[in-house]
């Protein structure tokens, strides 16, 4: 047997293999079906639900109800989710009655659908975003619309040609975009490239351009360029936007909508 590395990956799989076809199972149970001591089995199922491939239940474990991929896309929008709903917020306002607006896959945006959830408007909703579509089903006063394309499983988000084609054939009030990062040349950058594609087509497409990025994205670069900020005409961003940034958005003719955050919301 392989000592390591290489056997604690084939017992995780092992472990994985045994929660698929066994469904909720004990610690004692997965011990003896994968030949390891309990010390050893809570040690990897601890692993495995940091991952978000399992779930710990009472005295044992089971596959966790989301993929992977969900766990991830649900991980982000954890994050920072204080700065996130501040800026759902600022963008809710910013929404025009019986107008079309875009909603972009971002994990900031799914909070703007969250707001429209509580609190609907008349609207007729674009997304590319599998999680915002769902937050939106069955919303009185909303018509949501999905672009097709291939299913981009990171973002839980549709990209590529077929998505690109579809917006070809609509005309937006208001398009509202996430931003992996805000470079130092004043450009949004994506971190995939089919993503970035898209964004830069949906920017062609809508009448007002709103970029949805927290502070800290501003100066960072990730891999694929979607285009200048001064192609957005709107940032919706927090007070920790340093000074130097409001001077360059102001230069380069680009309105800045500071989102307060709402005292305490975690």
């Amino acid at each position: 047997m392989a000592h390591g590395g290489g056997m604690k990956v084939g017992r995780l799989d092992a472990i994985r293999s045994h929660l698929y076809a066994n469904g909720p199972s004990t610690i004692q149970a997965i011990a003896d079906a994968v030949g390891a001591s309990l010390a050893t089995i809570r040690r990897d199922l601890q692993v495995l639900e940091d991952e978000g491939a399992i779930d710990r239940v009472h005295g044992g474990a089971r596959i966790a109800e989301g993929s992977s991929v969900e766990v991830a896309f649900q991980q982000r929008a954890k994050q920072n989710l204080g700065a996130k709903r501040a800026l759902a917020a600022a963008c809710y306002a910013a929404l025009k009655p019986h107008g079309s607006v875009f909603l972009d896959a971002g994990t900031t945006v799914l909070q703007l659908a969250r707001l429209l959830k509580v609190n609907p408007l008349p609207l007729r909703v674009f997304t590319n975003g599998l999680a915002v579509a769902q937050e939106l089903i069955d919303v009185p006063k909303l018509q949501v619309v999905m672009l097709g394309g291939q299913l981009r499983s990171e973002n839980a988000s549709l990209v590529g040609p077929l998505a690109e084609a579809m917006l070809d054939g609509i005309w937006l009030d208001q398009l509202f975009l996430g931003a992996s990062a805000i470079g130092p040349d004043a450009a949004i950058y994506s971190i995939d490239a089919a993503e970035a594609s898209l964004n830069a087509h949906m920017l062609t497409r809508a009448a007002e351009r709103y970029v949805v990025a927290d502070s800290t994205k501003y100066g960072t670069l990730s891999t694929w360029k979607v285009a200048p900020l001064a192609s957005a005409g709107r940032v919706v961003t927090d007070s920790g936007l340093p000074e130097e940034w409001q001077r360059r958005l102001s230069e380069l003719g680009v309105e800045a909508i500071i989102a307060e955050p709402a005292g305490d919301a975690a």
